[in-house]
């Protein structure tokens, strides 16, 4: 069956930096922090998190807010 003749939108793959969601040690990754660090941003509240299904996952926006609450304590000081 080709999928291009079926009608609907097009949906294209997601680039990489467009994820809506990653995982801890993704997160961990794009923050430059080791993966135990990111257990405890998360433990502590300062990233958020969300459960899909049986899996924990990071939005994008989290990582963003919580970097923007640091230049902000950065500025103040």
């Amino acid at each position: 069956m080709d999928l291009e003749a079926l009608p609907g939108p097009a949906v294209d793959a997601p680039e990489a930096g467009d994820d809506l969601v990653l995982t801890v040690e993704e997160a961990a990754a794009r923050l430059r922090v080791g993966r135990t660090t990111m257990y405890g941003l998360i433990a502590s509240g300062a990233v958020e998190t969300v459960t899909i299904g049986r899996l924990r996952r990071v939005p994008t926006a989290s990582l963003h807010t919580y970097v923007e609450g640091l230049r902000t304590r950065g500025e103040a000081a």
